[in-house]
């Protein structure tokens, strides 16, 4: 608007020079006197910076996204539509571009491990708060975050990564958000139909398909997805159901209705981990071969907006889910070794409800403000059974019960932010969160092992949170930008009462609380370029950790404070950007994008822990590759590379001889290549090939051992569009 205004003044004053001259010359011809007056030349331009905003929202947020801000807050953006089809759910390739988030691969579909900026062990995602659509995907939010499920990539049509701020927006974890972003027909969709269908190495198969249609007030959209797999060892096939439903209603521009539905069933044999020495000797060993894991996930989502008028706007959602993890597992055992007597079937079942509402209005030149709230509940029993039946199956409850606990979780929260828009295109954001949980556990059968009493424990605690961000456009298509955010990590169930050890915890520990600063520049200065470039800075206290007092008993303990502090860099390019390939849909992008990390112990209740690395926080961590793309071809060349790593905060090695682990999970670079090809308006062809190199390496290690990453695969297809 400024650059518009002071184009403007020149273009006024050109105006009235040139109405004062055609005055003269009227005066002049009244008195017959002939007079010519030559005026220097005056050149009116002005910066139509739309284009600049047009060319950022490929790779970030919008500033005001619907209720929430996002300005300030370090955001990335991968739109899926801009890559070939993601296969099997591979999250290297699907989150090639997401800077900073380290996978940590465990091929089967029931188990998802995500971490970043060395907070926290990856195991489950328990540090980083996983979401579809706003809605959390974790068994409980609160009591039990951790990631069983995850949507098949065919159905996404974008992946959010939100850093500092997000538990200001969204609530618990430290940080980031992942928001993954559903599908929806295009507006003036017809009804149209489409079937994916994929073979690969170990047995793989993959169907996709699809019916939706989006015209007039009525939309829907239907999917069903299946992937089977043999995997790379015995008792590691797997087969992975899902099926999604999206239906919405719009009786007027002011209004909409929608209604989602998804649902995930997924099962998986279990081959057991491997020590490093064995996986050198056989990475193909088996070491549980006749554990199993099944997951079920249902969830229906009730939502509304609503323009109500005098600049105000209201989003709603109403949610249910109910998600059933159930393994069997037995001792593991080596070759040659006798089989268990018995295995433990194990049934954690969650039933959540939730319920998000936010409001916000729009005022002045370009000011926002937004409000809501956030209620949860949560009611989640937790059994086991013992059974000489080593392949007992999932519903069978002959066994001799072992644990029953009855556990519950509440979370409630009130927030508010505002974008200030100030003079010289200077934004500033504060915002303030309050947060309330409780969990409750009541146990009414513990393990025979044990001799404590039963548990009957609660724990509540209450958080503010605050947040303030800074920004500052500048050039063109250049930002600025600051922000220093709280965020938590909540009271577990485990947390008041770890329900596996004779000691009582006597007393829940304290809350793990982040401070989050981060400060950077991003932009799209020209045509066909984006860059990221921030440094950030990151306090964790109360690091809650597990303590080995013997054999059996534990306890859930605040061991000390650790600090994560580097640099984050994203550049992307489009080498036919700015030709006239751009404008025949032609399209050669490269991308890079890096995560430099020192994190380091900075407090401790553990002797000599001061100045050690946490597990699984490598120095480096880059992500690199190409594509080249039109309405007929996506091709992409992508890598992946994290330097070395620990696996464990004691930075020590593990076990000898055929049980020994190194202290770090050495360096590796994985690179894939995927590919679709449209050959006509109906029929497209699939290809791809991941660790192209066949490079050997593991990425995923817990207390007892490793789990091999696959070596070179291969996948083919066609879908097909009617």
């Amino acid at each position: 608007m400024l650059s518009l205004r002071r184009a403007a003044l020149p273009l006024a004053l050109l105006l009235s020079l040139a109405s004062l001259s055609a005055v003269a010359q009227d005066d002049d011809r009244a008195t017959g006197s002939q007079k010519t007056t030559k005026l220097p030349a005056v050149s009116v331009s002005a910066n139509d910076w739309r284009k600049y905003l047009k060319a950022k929202l490929q790779y970030q947020m919008p500033e005001v996204d619907g209720p929430r801000i996002t300005v300030t807050k370090k955001t990335t953006v991968t739109h899926l539509e801009n890559q070939p089809t993601v296969v099997g759910n591979n999250l290297n390739q699907t989150l090639a571009r997401t800077p900073g988030v380290l996978v940590s691969e465990q091929p089967t579909p029931t188990q998802f491990n995500f971490n970043y900026r060395g907070i926290g062990n990856p195991q489950e995602s328990e540090f980083v708060l996983v979401m579809q659509d706003g809605i959390p995907l974790e068994g409980d939010w609160i009591g039990f975050p951790t990631l069983y499920a995850f949507p098949l990539t065919q159905g996404l049509s974008e992946v959010q990564l939100i850093r500092g701020g997000s538990s200001l927006l969204y609530g618990p974890e430290p940080a980031p958000v992942i928001n993954l972003v559903s599908k929806r027909p295009a507006p003036n969709t017809p009804l149209s139909m489409s079937t994916e269908n994929v073979v690969g190495e170990h047995g793989l198969f993959s169907s996709y398909n699809v019916i939706q249609r989006n015209q007039g007030a009525w939309a829907f959209r239907a999917d069903a997805g299946y992937v089977q797999s043999d995997g790379t060892r015995a008792n590691d096939d797997s087969r992975n159901r899902q099926a999604d439903l999206y239906l919405a209603y719009t009786p007027d521009e002011r209004q909409q209705w929608w209604l989602d539905f998804h649902a995930i069933d997924a099962v998986s044999g279990d081959p057991g981990r491997l020590s490093y020495t064995r996986w050198q000797q056989d990475p193909r060993s088996v070491t549980t071969p006749y554990n199993r894991d099944w997951v079920n996930r249902d969830q229906l989502v009730l939502g509304h907006t609503h323009d109500l008028g005098g600049n105000w706007s209201l989003e709603a959602k109403l949610w249910f889910t109910y998600e059933d993890l159930v393994s069997r597992a037995a001792k593991a055992q080596l070759p040659g070794q006798a089989p268990p007597a018995s295995t433990t079937l194990q049934d954690e079942a969650f039933r959540t409800y939730g319920t998000d509402v936010r409001l916000r209005k729009k005022w002045g030149q370009g000011n926002a403000f937004t409000v809501g709230t956030v209620l949860y509940y949560g009611s989640d029993p937790f059994r086991q059974w013992s059974s000489p039946n080593l392949t007992v199956a999932r519903d069978d409850r002959s066994g001799t019960q072992i644990l029953n606990q009855r556990r519950g979780s509440q979370y409630a929260s009130l927030f508010a932010e505002n974008v200030f828009r100030l003079p010289h295109r200077i934004h500033i954001v504060p915002s303030v969160r309050l947060e309330r949980e409780r969990v409750a556990v009541d146990e009414t059968v513990h393990p025979p092992f044990l001799s404590r009493p039963l548990i009957h424990e609660a724990d509540t605690r209450h958080m503010p949170l605050f947040g303030l961000g800074l920004g500052n456009d500048f050039g063109h298509g250049n930002e600025t930008y600051f922000n220093v955010s709280q965020g938590w990590r909540p009271l577990r169930f485990f947390d008041i009462a770890p329900p596996f050890s004779n000691l009582m915890q006597g007393h829940a520990a304290q809350l793990s609380k982040s401070v989050s600063w981060e400060a950077g520049v991003h932009g799209a200065p020209v045509t066909g370029l984006y860059y990221d470039v921030s440094v950030f800075w990151i306090n964790f206290r109360n690091r809650l950790e597990t303590r080995y007092i013997n054999a059996i008993d534990t306890i859930y303990v605040n061991t000390g404070d650790a600090r994560s502090r580097g640099l984050e860099a994203q550049l992307d390019y489009d080498f036919f950007a700015p030709t006239q390939l751009a404008t025949e849909g032609q399209h050669l992008e490269t991308f890079l994008n890096a995560s430099l990390l020192n994190a380091r112990f900075t407090a401790s209740a553990i002797p000599g822990q001061v100045g050690k690395t946490p597990a699984f926080s490598p120095d480096y961590l880059i992500k690199t590759g190409v594509t080249w793309r039109n309405e007929h071809v996506k091709l992409s060349l992508t890598a992946v590379t994290s330097a070395a790593q620990y696996w464990q905060d004691s930075d020590k090695s593990f076990g000898s001889g055929l049980t020994y682990m190194p202290a770090r999970i050495p360096a590796y670079t994985v690179v894939d290549v995927a590919s679709d090809w449209q050959l006509n308006h109906s029929l497209r062809l699939l290809a791809g090939v991941s660790n192209l190199a066949n490079r050997r390496y593991f990425d995923r290690v817990w207390q007892n051992g490793l789990e091999p990453a696959f070596g070179r695969t291969w996948y083919t297809g066609f879908a097909l569009t009617y």
